[in-house]
């Protein structure tokens, strides 16, 4: 360390092609992918349409209850969450009934799974439970953007006999557009990226071939025991750039649907 940057012998691609030739990083890198585009395409898409949901509700009191329940799992820390989640989906054990939900399989004459335990389910479980506590949140952003719609549009369409349907459709949707894009590549830019705190609190060494992502990979073989630290940080510079250049391709295509990307 003390020979510096320029004083240090230059290693070039050795780091990346020990990476590549690497299973576990290989799988990792595939994983990461496979659960981003997934809460790209379900996480996303419903965070939307929970907002325009909440927005047509008309009670203000039931919008102001729905708004606090759908809200509050995002002030939970994933340590919490991932404790409540093991709860509800444990599975039966000698002396135990097992968690809420495969309470409920019971009860509805089918068979206790092991959630957490069952490598093909733990990427749902993973999408899922990101959905529930973020998915609140997140529909803030396309809230503000609702209420900033002239009240006077939605007048002039209640005259000329439009329904609820054609206000969301013709008049809420198009106005929140701008925000759906920008939110879309900030969404596009983490393509690479996974939120470390989830997965690390909720997965095991039973689940490792499918919900082993780029940042539990990277502590593994660092800070994790590995020590490895010129590999995690050709991992983590990797990870990096192809975000950055999933940002830019993400608002060049946004922009050919005349919409104002980022940059």
């Amino acid at each position: 360390m003390n020979l510096g940057v320029l004083g240090s012998p230059w290693v070039g691609f050795a780091h990346y092609r020990e990476l590549f030739s690497d299973p576990s990083f290989i799988q990792a890198f595939k994983n990461t992918i496979i659960i981003n585009i997934y809460n790209l395409i379900f996480g996303f898409s419903f965070n939307v349409f929970l907002a325009l949901m909440i927005n047509e509700v008309q009670i203000r009191r039931l919008k102001s209850v729905v708004q606090t329940c759908v809200y509050l799992p995002y002030f939970l820390s994933w340590v919490i969450f991932a404790g409540l989640v093991q709860v509800f989906l444990q599975a039966p054990v000698p002396g135990d009934t097992g968690g809420m939900v495969n309470q409920l399989i019971v009860a509805m004459g089918g068979e206790t799974i092991d959630f957490m335990k069952r490598p093909e389910m733990f990427r749902g479980v993973l999408v899922v439970t990101n959905i529930i506590k973020t998915a609140g949140y997140s529909t803030i952003i396309y809230l503000a953007a609702i209420a900033g719609v002239d009240p006077t549009l939605y007048e002039a369409a209640a005259i000329d006999g439009g329904n609820r349907k054609d206000m969301l459709f013709h008049i809420t949707i198009p106005r929140i557009l701008p925000s759906v894009a920008v939110m879309f590549l900030l969404n596009v830019s983490q393509l690479f990226l996974s939120n470390f705190d989830q997965v690390y609190n909720l997965y095991n060494n039973f689940v490792l071939s499918t919900g082993d992502v780029l940042s539990t990979y990277i502590y593994r073989i660092s800070l994790g025991g590995g020590m490895e630290f010129e590999l995690s940080t050709a991992a983590n510079l990797l990870m990096n750039v192809m975000g950055l250049v999933a940002l830019v391709f993400s608002n060049k295509f946004v922009k050919k649907l005349d919409v104002m990307g980022i940059f």
